[in-house]
Formats: C-alpha cells, sequence, structure tokens
C-alpha cells in the first residue's frame, strides 16, 4: 500500500515537473537567444556569446521605446476609465431597480461571446466616423469597450454580496452617498476591481488586430505589439531583436502581475463564491 502511495507521488511529480517544462521553456528560449550575440532561432540550451547589444538596438534604431511608452499610456488609460465605468455600472445593476434591467444584463453576458474578429469592421467603421482612425484615443475608447462587459459582469458579483444593511448603518450615521461609496462599498469590491483592472491592462497591452487595424500607418503611435513586427522579414527574421523586443514587452506585464496577484487570487476566489 506505502509502495503504492510512493509510486502515485512519484508519477504526480515527474507530470508536475515536465508541466513546468512545457510552460516555462518558452521563457527561458526567449532570455537565451534575447542576449545571445548570434541567435540562429534554434534551440540552443546555453547563449555562445552574452550581449546586451540586442536590446541596445531594440530600444534606439528600432523605436521600440517610444512603442513601450504608447503602451503604457494606452493600457493606464484604459485600466483607470474601464475600472471607473464598470464599478459605476455594477452598483447600478445591481442595487437599483429600472426596467429592462435583466435584459441589460444579459446583454452585457452575450456581449462577452462575440468573438472579436467580428467586432473589427464595426469598431473600424465607429472609430473612422468618429475621426480618431491612427490616433492612440481612438485605441483607448475600443479597448475601454472590449474591457468593459467583463469588468460589469465581475464586478456585479461583488457589489451584489455586500449587505445593503451595510449601507444603510452607513446612511444612519449620518454619511452622504458618496461617503458610503468611498469607506464601505469600495474597499469591500476592491478585490474584484484588481481583478477586472488586470484583465483590462493586459487586453491593452497585448492586442495586436485591432491596434494593427486601427493604427494603419501612424507608425509614430504603434504599440509594442504591432511593433514587434517589424523585426520580422520576408525571408528571414532578426531573432535577437525579436527576442530582447519580447522580453521588454514581457516585463512589464511581469511587474504588474506580481505587484497584484495577492488581491487577484482573492478577488478571483471571491467572485467565483460571491457571484
Amino acid at each position: 500500500m506505502r509502495r503504492r502511495s510512493r509510486a502515485r507521488q512519484l508519477l504526480k511529480g515527474v507530470l508536475v515537473a515536465l508541466l513546468l517544462l512545457f510552460t516555462l521553456f518558452p521563457t527561458y528560449w526567449m532570455l537565451v537567444s534575447a542576449f545571445d550575440a548570434t541567435p540562429s532561432g534554434g534551440v540552443e540550451a546555453f547563449p555562445q556569446d552574452l550581449t546586451v547589444d540586442n536590446f541596445t538596438y531594440v530600444l534606439t534604431d528600432g523605436g521600440f521605446l517610444g512603442f513601450l511608452r504608447n503602451s503604457l499610456v494606452v493600457a493606464l488609460v484604459v485600466v483607470v476609465v474601464s475600472g471607473l465605468l464598470s464599478l459605476l455600472a455594477s452598483v447600478a445593476v445591481a442595487r437599483f431597480r429600472f426596467r429592462l434591467r435583466t435584459q441589460l444584463v444579459m446583454m452585457i453576458l452575450i456581449v462577452q461571446m462575440v468573438p472579436l474578429e467580428a467586432l473589427v469592421i464595426p469598431l473600424f467603421v465607429q472609430v473612422r466616423d468618429l475621426q480618431m482612425l491612427g490616433t492612440l484615443l481612438g485605441l483607448m475608447v475600443v479597448y475601454t469597450a472590449l474591457a468593459l462587459p467583463f469588468g460589469i459582469w465581475m464586478l456585479r458579483g461583488f457589489v451584489a454580496a455586500v449587505p445593503v444593511e451595510l449601507e444603510e448603518a452607513a446612511y444612519l450615521d449620518g454619511a452622504s452617498w458618496w461617503r458610503m461609496f468611498r469607506s464601505v462599498l469600495l474597499p469591500l469590491v476592491a478585490p474584484g476591481l484588481v481583478a477586472t483592472s488586470v484583465f483590462a491592462f493586459i487586453t491593452a497591452w497585448n492586442e495586436f488586430i485591432f491596434a494593427m487595424t486601427l493604427l494603419g500607418g501612424s507608425t509614430e503611435n504603434y504599440t509594442v505589439a504591432i511593433g514587434l513586427r517589424q523585426f520580422f522579414g520576408q525571408h528571414s527574421n532578426d531573432w535577437g531583436a525579436v527576442m530582447a523586443a519580447s522580453t521588454l514587452i514581457t516585463v512589464p506585464v511581469m511587474i504588474f502581475f506580481i505587484i497584484v496577484q495577492r488581491r487577484l487570487s482573492s478577488g478571483l476566489v471571491a467572485g467565483a463564491v460571491k457571484g
């Protein structure tokens, strides 16, 4: 019996090790190629000659510093605006009674199921009519619209889970609606707000199709996702620059995730229970 238990644990360990190897190897290969002076695009366990020239080329001649700035501006604006609008909208659908409220909530859920590719042409036409093609503002509007359904649907569960008696107690103590919102409701829904912020940040940071369609030839407004495309040639690829740029794209996401991961995990678990 004990021998069978050890064999089972050994099998689990081997499977976990294989899963970690499969998951982490692309990242390791990216880092090795980024610091390799002569990357070949093949699989090499260790770099032949360590160098930072790829990063220097990407940030200077490649213009990637500007792409990082554009992506950072777009992502931060989308996180703040979508978080604020999602929170206010979730309070409206969770606390107030009005006509077609159920239909509105169902519409929010249905919108999340529409493939992004089906939205490219309609959103392109809308952004064109608003004369925001080739601008970061148009991209911010589209990303905010994409992040809102998930944010509203997720935060609605957090707001609905807050007992109304807590709000009424704040009113009895003389608090205004704003004071109750800031001191009672906001701290209780903060984990959900962090989770929606992570989703909005990743959407704005990694998205490619809408950025390529809406920005077109405005290379000065390119984000990192489409800025990376310039290092791919028709007949050959600059693997050192590609991997150095990919590393620069990955680092901000990792830093952001490390900062919020504790609240993210608690928020996702709480949302799963409270929804």
